[in-house]
């Protein structure tokens, strides 16, 4: 099974350039199934309805959120309905949505579960923990298995790739918006990238416009963000999954943007 991973979506311009490279993506890999994180996707914090089905529409057939799931409150409406979208699993009982999922596209089924750290970024249960809930439920049915890690520190996450090598087909960090040049299949078989990288404005900072960003660091003083408007780039990850034992047959990070992508 081959899967593309699209990074963090920011923006509008993260929206446009899914919409404009998934025709691309799709010639160049031949992916089965496509998920992307969308966490930013509206104006750069939480999502909403129309952006979810303006991505499904695009051709996505999974999205993984973050720490920012509930900036948008218009989630709360629909995010229990959608059986394509997670959340963090690892956030309290109770709380809306679900943290894993299967996701179906023709005759293919990958299990996708979203997690998030707990290193520099707000309270929740401990991530390694529900990941050893998670998995051994799914791995009764399922044998091909992607798992965000949605965290801060590369420490957590090179943790989290070790402790589930063998356990899932792809362990892939998100949430940093940099992606790294760590792209590698452990021992077991899990195929492991640190952070995907972004998708959306390639000149701003993470994302957002850089000038207000550098204020504040100048200034300390509150600054308001808003979503970079420049050249987009999109950042990926790729994975062929061998279906029978569920071990990555070879990992590659994905990165374009706009002054070097050719159309077709």
């Amino acid at each position: 099974m081959k899967v593309v991973f699209i990074g963090d979506i920011v923006g509008n311009v993260g929206r446009e350039t899914v919409k404009r490279l998934l025709p691309w993506l799709k010639d160049r890999y031949q992916p089965h199934i496509v998920i992307a994180n969308g966490e930013n996707a509206a104006g750069g914090r939480g999502i909403n309805a129309a952006i979810t089905r303006e991505l499904f529409e695009a051709g996505v057939h999974g999205i993984t959120m973050g720490n920012h799931t509930w900036d948008n409150r218009e989630i709360f409406e629909f995010i229990d309905d959608e059986p394509r979208m997670i959340r963090p699993a690892n956030l309290p009982p109770g709380t809306p949505g679900r943290g894993y999922t299967v996701v179906k596209a023709g005759n293919k089924e990958l299990a996708i579960v979203n997690l998030i750290g707990r290193t520099f970024l707000p309270p929740s249960d401990c991530p390694f923990r529900k990941a050893d809930e998670i998995l051994s439920e799914l791995r009764k049915q399922h044998k091909c298995i992607l798992v965000d890690f949605h965290a801060e520190a590369t420490s957590e996450k090179i943790a989290m790739g070790w402790y589930l090598d063998g356990r899932a087909s792809l362990v892939l960090g998100t949430h940093t918006h940099v992606q790294t040049n760590d792209d590698r299949i452990l021992p077991e078989g899990t195929a492991y990238v640190t952070d995907a990288g972004m998708t959306g404005p390639r000149d701003g900072v993470l994302g957002m416009e850089r000038e207000n960003v550098i204020r504040k660091f100048i200034t300390g003083m509150p600054t308001r963000f808003q979503v970079a408007e420049t050249k987009w780039h999109l950042n990926g990850v790729f994975v062929d999954i061998d279906e029978a034992t569920g071990r990555a047959n070879r990992v590659q990070t994905i990165r374009v943007d706009e002054d070097s992508w050719i159309p077709a």
